[in-house]
């Protein structure tokens, strides 16, 4: 009867603890979307900014960052392409310029994240978001 009733407990504190854990591992995803969108801003910013000649441009494609082919030799931006930390199956939705450039990147993913003050630095801006989607990561100062 002893081990029933400590099963019972046992379950009930577990059930208790389960929603403390998705929500523990919700923020891990985040911190880490945050992480690698920033990696993402300041890989789009370095190719713009290596743009041979006055005309700055933007990549045409995420897969330009990991080899710019404009140049003679290697140059990389980033050193691989990382998937949405919330959902690594599905792809980054793509921001683009006028020109068909990828100025920046942003999660697909509908959550609403729990992170709700605003993020700034020199590299990056996010406004408080309702939705993950709504953090687009690009470089400050893009036209």
């Amino acid at each position: 009867m002893m081990v029933m009733a400590a099963l019972v407990l046992l379950g009930i504190a577990l059930a208790a603890m389960g929603p403390r854990w998705a929500d523990q591992a919700q923020r891990e995803r985040e911190a880490e979307l945050l992480h690698v969108g920033r990696l993402y801003a300041q890989a789009i910013k370095s190719y713009r900014d290596a743009t041979p000649g006055s005309l700055r441009r933007y990549p045409p494609d995420l897969d330009s960052l990991t080899l710019d082919t404009r140049f003679v030799g290697t140059r990389r931006h980033m050193r691989r392409l990382y998937a949405d930390p919330l959902d690594p199956l599905r792809p980054w939705g793509l921001v683009r310029d006028k020109d068909g450039g990828v100025v920046g990147v942003y999660s697909l993913d509908e959550r609403t994240p729990f992170m709700q003050q605003r993020v700034r630095d020199d590299l990056l801006e996010l406004a408080p978001a309702t939705r993950y989607l709504e953090w687009i990561f690009s470089p400050r100062n893009t036209p």
